[in-house]
C-alpha cells in the first residue's frame, strides 16, 4: 500500500475520491456529513493496486491543521495509523495538529499521541501536540 498526498484541489484528487465522496453508503459511514475540500487542505489517499482504501483529508488554519471526515475501507484501525501518522509527519513539527474523530476512532487516535479536548455524540475533538508544545500556529 501507498499513501499519496495531494492538495485539495487537485483534479487527480477529484479522480481518486470521487466515486467514494459521492456513494451512499459511505456518506452514512460518515454520519451523513458531506466531504469538503479546499486549497486549504492537504489529502492523503491510501491507494493498493490503483484501488482506494481510504482517505484523510488534513484543512490548514490559523490555529493549526485539523483531520476531518476521513474514510476508511472496512474501518481498518491499521489504515488509520497509518494516515495519521502521515499527517503528523507533515504538520506537527509545524503547528498543533487537531482531530474530529468518530467516537468509534478515539483509541486508534490516542494510541497515536493525541489526548481530548472535547466530547461530542458522535465525535471527539482531539490534538496532538509535538514535543508538548501548544499554540503553534500553522502558516
Amino acid at each position: 500500500m501507498i499513501i499519496e498526498k495531494l492538495p485539495g484541489t487537485d483534479a487527480r484528487l477529484y479522480a481518486l475520491v470521487a466515486p467514494l465522496v459521492m456513494s451512499v453508503p459511505i456518506i452514512r459511514q460518515n454520519n451523513n456529513y458531506p466531504f469538503k475540500t479546499s486549497r486549504k487542505h492537504l489529502w492523503f489517499i491510501a491507494l493498493e493496486r490503483g484501488e482506494v482504501k481510504g482517505f484523510m483529508p488534513v484543512e490548514r488554519k490559523t490555529a493549526g491543521a485539523c483531520i476531518d471526515n476521513y474514510y476508511l475501507a472496512g474501518d481498518s484501525s491499521e489504515l488509520l495509523t497509518s494516515l495519521i501518522e502521515k499527517a503528523k509527519e507533515e504538520f506537527a513539527q509545524d503547528c498543533t495538529l487537531y482531530a474530529i474523530s468518530h467516537v468509534r476512532h478515539v483509541d486508534a487516535f490516542r494510541a497515536c499521541g493525541f489526548s481530548e479536548l472535547k466530547t461530542w455524540k458522535l465525535y471527539v475533538k482531539m490534538v496532538y501536540e509535538a514535543n508538548g508544545e501548544s499554540e503553534k500556529q500553522c502558516v
